[in-house]
């Protein structure tokens, strides 16, 4: 069974394709990875003067669906029928898969501290500005090796305030 297909305005004024995936979420098995707790991300920030914020573009859009399993994705439009390849907003798994995904990839500066990864945000705080470019360098490797592209209006380099709700 495909899913319904529609568009709802932004912000912006741009049109944000949909698609409403409640009949396949319904049957599909729910993965359980754990998305961080906003409350314990604030406690980390402890000490920290200087601050780096990006926003990963595209975000569940970067993640592969298994080949084979595009049809579940399938969706419907006046234009006909489609099989998504990338995983799209709206499966419910989609933010366990991409939480994952990104802590595989920078799991390791997590654990040091200094790196904080949220869905498709990743926060850099460092105590001094030369532990925050070294810890950005390090960040900005791993997307490149990885081929993730940041969200331009969203960068926000080497700042010592940081209005982490803004979006």
């Amino acid at each position: 069974m495909a899913s319904p297909f529609f568009f709802i305005g932004k912000k912006d004024r741009r049109l944000q394709p949909c698609q409403d995936y409640h009949h396949l979420n319904n049957y599909t098995v729910k993965n359980a990875y754990p998305i961080p707790l906003i409350s314990a991300l604030f406690n980390k920030l402890k000490g920290a003067k200087w601050f780096t914020k990006f926003d990963i573009r595209d975000g569940y859009n970067n993640i592969r669906i298994r080949k084979g399993d595009e049809w579940k994705g399938a969706f419907k439009t006046p234009h006909g029928l489609f099989e998504p390849t990338v995983m799209f907003f709206g499966m419910c798994n989609s933010p366990a898969t991409f939480q994952a995904f990104m802590d595989s990839m920078f799991g390791h500066l997590v654990k040091q501290g200094g790196v904080i990864v949220y869905m498709d945000n990743i926060l850099i705080y460092a105590a001094n500005r030369q532990e925050l470019d070294r810890l950005t360098k390090e960040v900005l490797k791993i997307l490149r090796k990885n081929d993730l592209y940041l969200r331009p209006r969203n960068v926000n380099l080497r700042n010592n305030e940081l209005n982490i709700l803004e979006q």
